[in-house]
């Protein structure tokens, strides 16, 4: 579960990073960089969970990152209202992650106050795409 989590949290950085730099509204690319340091916490704290329960901690995305990147790539040709809401849709994946992993059997009570903290981001993320890319 926690690695599968930090890959999913490498995975949204690169969309970020990559919306950021897409983005022709400055002040969006303001907000959505505050988003991305969510995910960056997130990943250090998950990077000690790995460390506790002894497991590897993934230093990059995997595979999917080529999807949520690519996303953004295809959507930056419609403009900034496309770009976000691609980036709805890439929440859309970490609420889903997140929701399981607040509900998960074996997760100990510190782990899930995290991924609730974690759940909680995210919806504000998908939120703010969601609602910002209509105003557009």
């Amino acid at each position: 579960l926690v690695t599968n989590l930090i890959y999913l949290e490498h995975d949204a950085i690169a969309a970020y990073e990559s919306v950021i730099e897409r983005l022709d509204d400055k002040q969006l690319s303001a907000q959505v960089a505050t988003f991305r340091d969510d995910h960056l916490q997130h990943i250090q704290v998950l990077n000690d969970m790995a460390r506790e329960i002894g497991t590897d901690a993934p230093t990059e995305g995997d595979m999917k990152q080529m999807l949520t990147t690519g996303k953004i790539a295809l959507a930056d040709l419609f403009g900034d209202s496309a770009i976000l809401k691609a980036m709805k849709t890439n929440e859309d994946d970490t609420v889903t992650a997140y929701e399981r992993a607040s509900r998960h059997e074996d997760a100990i009570p510190q782990s899930k106050a995290f991924f609730l903290k974690a759940l909680h981001d995210e919806q504000r993320h998908r939120e703010w795409f969601e609602t910002t890319a209509k105003a557009l």
